[in-house]
């Protein structure tokens, strides 16, 4: 269109910086480094007290159990696994009984035997355990104790965002949320890279907040909207290489977004245009 060569145009491009990955963009969105002192690692609990809950001898037998594999302690979780073996009654039965004492005595609480559901699957119990101690050790190793503290990323993100007006949903508009980030080109992802980059920082940041607090874990208005614009990142900046493409493909794939089918058809048309 210009008559300047392609190679030239290339040259100019690669030496702009503007389709290399971003570093400053990298080090704000990084995780602090972990520190290891005797204060990250896990104390090794002591067992749970069994209690008397349903009456019922191996119903409350399996509830204690399950209360020390929670514990997340190898040691605890081999012992329960082979103590479990030693329940005569079949496990999906012992649901059904522990399902049904739920509901004669919480008859108002409608939720109240959802907590039955998959109760004899220690299995998937021990590998959720054992993988939120490993977490919450993590947690205490980057953050101490200001897990919950704003990261600089998320001051970032309440900065670029200050004053935008909060729509009913609870959110803000997304044109203005894309303006005010555009406005911040030292901090934007300047590949796809960067985006997946940023995308799993946010991702772990939940995880290990969630690991401490299932309650306290969400993020801020801020930070969610940054989330979502580098999403929909992915459908904008173009690919650099067949592998940038297919990190992308496979983050679509595998990740958990719930927000991604939507956005499927354009970040696909992105990838292969």
């Amino acid at each position: 269109m210009t008559g300047v060569p392609i190679g030239t145009v290339k040259t100019i491009s690669s030496r702009s910086g503007a389709f290399r990955d971003n570093e400053a963009h990298r080090t704000m969105f990084s995780l602090p480094p972990i520190k290891l002192n005797a204060g990250t690692s896990p104390a090794v609990q002591s067992l749970p007290k069994q209690q008397a809950v349903t009456g019922e001898r191996d119903v409350d037998a399996l509830l204690w159990l399950r209360d020390v594999i929670s514990t997340g302690q190898p040691a605890h979780i081999e012992a329960a696994m082979e103590a479990a073996k030693r329940i005569k009654t079949p496990f999906k039965e012992l649901e059904l009984r522990y399902r049904s004492w739920l509901q004669i005595n919480h008859p108002n609480n409608m939720f109240a035997a959802l907590s039955s559901f998959d109760l004899s699957n220690l299995e998937s119990l021990a590998e959720s355990s054992v993988q939120k101690l490993a977490r919450q050790t993590e947690a205490r190793a980057r953050f101490g104790d200001r897990i919950f503290s704003l990261t600089d990323a998320e001051v970032f993100c309440v900065s670029a965002l200050e004053e935008l007006e909060v729509v009913a949903t609870g959110g803000f508009h997304e044109a203005e949320i894309a303006d005010r980030f555009k406005a911040r080109p030292e901090l934007m992802p300047n590949t796809l890279s960067d985006c997946l980059y940023e995308l799993d920082y946010w991702s772990q940041l939940y995880w290990l907040r969630h690991s401490v607090d299932q309650d306290s874990c969400d993020a801020a208005h801020e930070a969610s909207a940054r989330d979502w614009f580098v999403f929909e990142m992915l459908a904008e900046i173009r690919p650099r290489s067949k592998e940038e493409a297919k990190a992308v493909l496979r983050y679509m794939v595998t990740g958990d977004r719930g927000d991604s089918r939507k956005d499927m058809k354009r970040i696909m048309e992105n990838l292969i245009a």
